[in-house]
């Protein structure tokens, strides 16, 4: 059997194995989270993106796009072959800058730093959030007089946001409330960014907690969002659901990016 046949076969297998892994964890986000349908949108194009690398599989294990002795059909299969490449490696490429800018952690001595929020299942805080505040909660331990900004919108059916539970865990665990302020009313990472440089100046040095996977587009928006001094402190995420944050970031931040092509940033 040819190295081709047996890589090919192995990738079709690994994909179709992430697949499955990537649907359990997003349907039953989905059943969980406020915002159903914009994880449900979201899904759609990670599968389109699974059928890219599914295709790309097929093709090297069986040849697929040229798999036909009519010359026109073979050429038209050689034209499809590289868009597939292509779009793969954009996908790798992304996934790889997201996976990277996870282990960037730079100073972390500012006097604020923004903790940005994630939407809450059946009402309770993931544990990824959970993991932002034993972040941030170190934060303040290791800076005396800092502060945090929560944010996050996102009410449940009792109308708590992400913000107010954050709070309120934190307090919890003996945080001073001085040292807390509220962003409540963000409902995406480039709201929180907006409306925190409504409360504090994006000139002055500021920490960015959140969770590794997030890093990446939450450093972006905020450079976009006016913030010109920008401190990370990525927080640990689940192993488990890691993989498929990844997805998420892959599909939201190329969403974000065509925007950017079509529209300032600034008009959105």
């Amino acid at each position: 059997m040819k190295a081709s046949h047996i890589i090919g076969s192995c990738c079709i297998m690994l994909t179709v194995v992430f697949t499955v892994y990537l649907a359990y964890v997003m349907l039953r986000r989905a059943k969980a989270v406020v915002l159903k349908g914009s994880c449900i949108s979201v899904f759609r194009h990670e599968l389109i993106v699974c059928g890219c690398f599914l295709l790309f599989a097929l093709d090297l294990r069986f040849g697929v796009f040229t798999a036909t002795r009519l010359k026109a059909l073979r050429s038209a299969g050689w034209i499809l072959r590289v868009i597939v490449i292509l779009a793969d490696a954009v996908f790798l490429f992304f996934m790889g800058k997201i996976t990277l800018g996870g282990f960037i952690r730079t100073d972390t001595s500012a006097q604020t730093a923004l903790v940005l929020g994630i939407a809450l299942e059946n009402g309770k805080p993931v544990n990824d959030l959970i993991l932002r505040l034993n972040t941030a909660e170190r934060y303040l331990r290791d800076n005396p007089g800092a502060t945090l900004v929560l944010t996050g919108g996102n009410p449940d059916a009792s109308g708590r946001t992400e913000a107010a539970v954050m709070r309120d865990i934190l307090l919890a665990r003996g945080v001073d409330e001085s040292r807390l302020r509220l962003e409540d009313r963000a409902e995406t990472t480039r709201q929180n960014f907006r409306n925190t440089a409504l409360l504090i100046d994006p000139g002055e040095p500021t920490v960015i907690i959140t969770s590794n996977y997030h890093m990446d587009r939450a450093v972006r928006t905020a450079e976009n969002a006016g913030f010109v001094n920008i401190l990370r402190m990525p927080a640990p995420s689940s192993v488990f659901s890691f993989g498929a944050n990844v997805m998420w970031e892959l599909v939201t931040e190329l969403h974000e990016l065509t925007l950017d092509a079509k529209t300032p940033w600034s008009n959105k």
